[in-house]
């Protein structure tokens, strides 16, 4: 009891000489800490016979309370005295304007791919998404890529392994949108028209062009009498919205085990305007999509006649489309969330 009289007297002459917010949290510390002479005085009351214990362990939580309110007293106090003293030194002029509110900026991945769905939008495609956690089903097998075919080594799959009732099933990380197709074809009668955005991710090591997970966009049009001449078209279309009315397309032989026939769609340079130079590989072309016809053998496994229905689909990465328009030259910089590059969009 006479040791928590002395805590108490020192504690208190301590607390009243402490004159600024810094000199206070060392006293806390000392005097209310974990390891402070007053919890340790606490956690020995056990050793006490029992009448003790109570007289005592009483009296160390009043002293406690009685210090935890002086602490808080002065704290208020200190805090008032710096605010004053701040006050004091440069007085504040209430007439003059806020600062301005700092507004967010959507992130260009983001903006390029608002601005891709608005242009299929408004060419009637409807914009659904799907999951990116996926069976190996709808990533391979229904594409028309079953187990052992050489296309798998297109895709460097990040596998994972589930146990359901019937056995362990192979589950991945989509490695593409194109899974899209078949659930949507599965739920739904032609005619159909949807494009796809979403991440995708690929098992390989990152540089300026590759990334272990991308944005991509998938389009899929299913319904009778569709042909070749109405693919080229939409894509033309596309390509003269985002990159410009006077821009040039060129389509080229391509192989995809979901489409027959398959080809790429490249548009001229942006920056050479097709007369060949560094960005370009002084080809004046640059690639920027896949597509091609549905397979007969996919329309077949979502129970589509392929004598009936005919469709195509297409599908492009999201970064490359920003990169190209505005000279960006790697890729890692859409996820280093380095402020300098994000405020230029």
């Amino acid at each position: 009891m006479e040791r928590l009289e002395e805590l108490k007297t020192e504690a208190a002459q301590e607390l009243e000489a402490i004159s600024n917010l810094k000199e206070l949290e060392p006293w806390q510390v000392r005097y209310l800490g974990r390891k402070s002479a007053l919890t340790q005085l606490l956690r020995g009351l056990a050793a006490l016979p029992l009448e003790e214990r109570k007289a005592v362990g009483a009296a160390a939580n009043q002293v406690k309370a009685a210090l935890e309110a002086g602490w808080k007293r002065k704290e208020a106090a200190l805090k008032e005295i710096e605010l004053a003293g701040l006050l004091g030194a440069k007085p504040t002029d209430v007439t003059l304007p806020g600062r301005p509110v700092s507004l967010g900026r959507l992130h260009p991945t983001t903006q390029t791919l608002r601005q891709i769905c608005g242009i299929f939008a408004g060419m009637g495609f409807q914009v659904v998404e799907g999951p990116e956690v996926e069976w190996d089903y709808y990533n391979f097998e229904a594409l028309n890529i079953p187990q052992g075919h050489p296309a798998r080594d297109m895709w460097a799959t990040f596998w994972i392994d589930v146990e359901t009732e019937g056995g362990e099933r192979p589950m991945l990380l989509r490695t593409h949108t194109s899974p899209m197709q078949i659930r949507i074809m599965e739920k739904t009668r032609p005619p159909v028209r949807v494009v796809v955005p979403g991440k995708v991710y690929r098992y390989e090591a990152t540089d300026v062009t590759h990334e272990a997970m991308f944005y991509q966009i998938e389009g899929l049009a299913v319904d009778k009498t569709i042909t070749m001449a109405d693919l080229k078209g939409v894509l033309l279309e596309f390509a003269r919205h985002l990159f410009g009315q006077e821009r040039r397309v060129r389509f080229r032989c391509d192989y995809f085990p979901f489409v027959e026939p398959g080809m790429e769609m490249a548009i001229d340079c942006l920056m050479c305007q097709g007369a060949g130079c560094r960005l370009c590989g002084h080809t004046g072309w640059i690639e920027i999509l896949g597509a091609g016809m549905v397979h007969p053998e996919v329309l077949r496994r979502v129970d589509y006649d392929p004598e009936i229905y005919t469709g195509f689909a297409f599908g492009m990465g999201i970064e490359r489309i920003p990169m190209l328009r505005y000279g960006i030259d790697d890729i890692r910089l859409f996820y280093s969330n380095d402020l300098r590059f994000l405020r230029q969009f």
